[in-house]
């Protein structure tokens, strides 16, 4: 909800992105205060039927405007829109931008205190070649079949670069410089999540990946429970109240699974360990 003390109050953003990260990034920029309008094509947002909850959270005080941009008489109802916003956000290719007359030279030189952020796939030279966080995750070495992603690191990391990148491009614009143009690419945003895998940090040998006794997944007497001991006096600590001489994966597996995991986390929270059950 926009707030009168918010840090973007009286800034005006529309948007024609739609799925998940322009969404995502727009309410975010909602929540610091911005007026958003959303410009939806004539069918709505596929998330809106693909996840209600979430679609009619993220637009909570966002105008909603319908036009078909394929269209020149709705194509012209957005100008007005333009010509009163400080920002723009799109997520689609620049060729379907260009398609639109919405490439950033047409748009700059009629609306020259407009910003936009781009949000695409693939950081140029691919830039026209389409995607989705699968297949960003997939290419980076974080899928593992045939489970699917629990998290879409690409969707909501874009997202957040989305409003970074926004944040920066209006910061100048208000200290004096030209208004910018930058695009976002859910692929790099993804690549940047990949980089602990890539490190080997979270490989099964690595410090977060299992190797470390202190930062691992153990079975309890009912389900599951996630300890994070990382620094040396969790894991003191955790071997000094378990009673273990050792500090050995087998030697903590086997004292969690005297307890069941709710036990082992109310356990935790008396002792002030990083402990809890892992919820399904």
């Amino acid at each position: 909800m926009t707030d009168s003390g918010a840090p973007l109050t009286g800034l005006k953003i529309v948007t024609l992105a739609i799925n998940l990260p322009g969404p995502v990034a727009a309410g975010r920029l909602r929540d610091l205060g911005a007026s958003v309008t959303k410009v939806e094509p004539p069918d709505g947002d596929p998330l809106a039927r693909g996840c209600p909850d979430w679609y009619r959270a993220l637009h909570v005080n966002v105008t909603v405007v319908r036009l078909d941009l394929k269209a020149p008489p709705d194509r012209e109802r957005l100008n007005p829109i333009l010509a009163n916003s400080d920002l723009l956000l799109t997520s689609s290719r620049p060729a379907a931008l260009e398609r639109l007359g919405l490439a950033w030279a047409v748009v700059h030189q009629e609306f020259p205190r407009l910003c936009q952020v781009a949000i695409i796939g693939h950081a140029p030279p691919d830039e026209n070649r389409p995607g989705h966080d699968l297949t960003y995750q997939a290419t980076l070495g974080l899928v593992s079949p045939p489970e699917m992603p629990r998290a879409l690191i690409a969707d909501l990391g874009g997202a957040e670069e989305a409003v970074s990148t926004a944040l920066s491009l209006l910061l100048a614009r208000e200290r004096g410089a030209e208004a910018g143009f930058a695009q976002v690419s859910l692929a790099t945003a993804a690549a940047r999540f990949a980089l602990p895998h890539q490190h080997g940090l979270t490989l099964g040998s690595g410090l977060l990946g299992g190797g470390w006794p202190g930062y691992n997944l153990y079975r309890a007497a009912d389900g599951w429970i996630a300890v994070a001991a990382l620094e040396p006096h969790f894991a003191e600590r955790l071997r000094f109240e378990l009673g273990v001489e050792a500090f050995t994966k087998q030697a903590i597996a086997d004292a969690f699974g005297r307890r069941t995991a709710a036990e082992w986390e109310a356990w935790a929270a008396t002792r002030d360990l990083p402990i809890v059950a892992v919820r399904e």
